[in-house]
């Protein structure tokens, strides 16, 4: 039948019981489906991770400095991860800093959600948020 048409018959589902063939033109149909992989391609996006690294004797001023570069990074659809680092003497005083943090997710709550609440890892306490959907 392929032959009497002049196209070619195209196995589409290989794997499938019994093998799904289409009566095409290769050519076409390569083009075609390099075409709707580029196109997927395109409207896809990666989501990148912005660390913002706070001190435990951050000034509030500073704190809005760094809550309004998140939420530059959450509009533009990234993740950001929040680092409080500890130096030195900090790392006795760990448990009075964690308001911070939670000062921090608080004053961006309204664009966005905390994915991982403060966790400490050796000498930071870091948390993750993302922008709400």
């Amino acid at each position: 039948m392929a032959e009497e048409a002049g196209v070619d018959l195209v196995k589409i589902a290989p794997t499938a019981k019994p093998p799904v063939c289409k009566l095409v033109d290769y050519g076409k149909f390569k083009y075609e489906q390099t075409r709707k992989e580029k196109e997927a391609r395109k409207k896809q996006r990666v989501i990148e991770i912005k660390e913002i690294r706070l001190s435990p004797n951050i000034d509030t001023n500073d704190l809005n400095t760094k809550v309004n570069a998140a939420r530059k990074f959450l509009a533009k659809g990234d993740r950001v991860k929040v680092t409080l680092r500890f130096r030195g003497r900090e790392m006795a005083h760990m448990a009075n800093s964690k308001h911070i943090l939670d000062d921090f997710a608080a004053a961006l709550s309204d664009i966005c959600v905390m994915e991982k609440a403060p966790k400490v890892e050796g000498r930071s306490m870091t948390m993750f948020l993302t922008e709400k959907r």
